[in-house]
């Protein structure tokens, strides 16, 4: 029989992330307010760490809802989460931010094929991988306005953030 003593584990980065959430909770005043944003507005973005949305766009907590994925490209879950947005919950603008230097223009989709070869399995997704920003944020302006789940499509637009500046690039969606 082994007497050695028991091992210890190595701190990870969500036990880092739930040391923060039980000192944020110890501080934490419930704001009172419900689920249906403040502004009425959803933003679908990157969800790439250089993109501080709140700051960005000048928003506070209960102001938006917030839809993010790689690419910030509108894919069918994206509707699915825009639908319950505006049809639930009362939201009536979109915004839709891409961003300058994504890791989705420098994919293709043989990262699919790749990801099936090494798996065994192919991925029931797209990669949605794109070269002109600008291009991809009108096809996501396009998904938008001709969802028919979708009863609020007249303020949908589309930017480009720059990662650099901070500034952002309005798309014109007839260009």
């Amino acid at each position: 029989m082994s007497t050695s003593a028991p091992r210890t584990r190595t701190a990870t980065v969500t036990d880092r992330l739930m040391e923060a959430n039980r000192a944020y909770a110890a501080r934490f005043t419930d704001p009172g307010m419900g689920a249906r944003p403040v502004l009425r507005v959803a933003v679908v973005a990157c969800m790439d760490a250089r993109l501080d949305l709140h700051a960005a766009l000048g928003l506070e907590l209960g102001d938006c809802h917030t839809i993010r994925n790689a690419g910030g490209v509108v894919t069918d879950d994206t509707i699915r989460s825009l639908t319950i947005s505006q049809r639930a919950l009362g939201t009536r603008s979109v915004a839709l931010i891409h961003h300058t230097g994504c890791g989705l223009q420098t994919l293709t989709e043989d990262f699919r094929h790749e990801l099936e070869l090494e798996v065994g399995q192919r991925p029931a997704w797209a990669v949605e991988a794109f070269r002109d920003v600008d291009q991809d944020v009108r096809q996501s302006m396009q998904r938008v306005r001709t969802s028919p789940f979708l009863p609020h499509t007249d303020d949908v637009r589309g930017f480009v953030f720059d990662v650099t500046t901070g500034l952002l690039r309005e798309i014109d969606p007839n260009s």
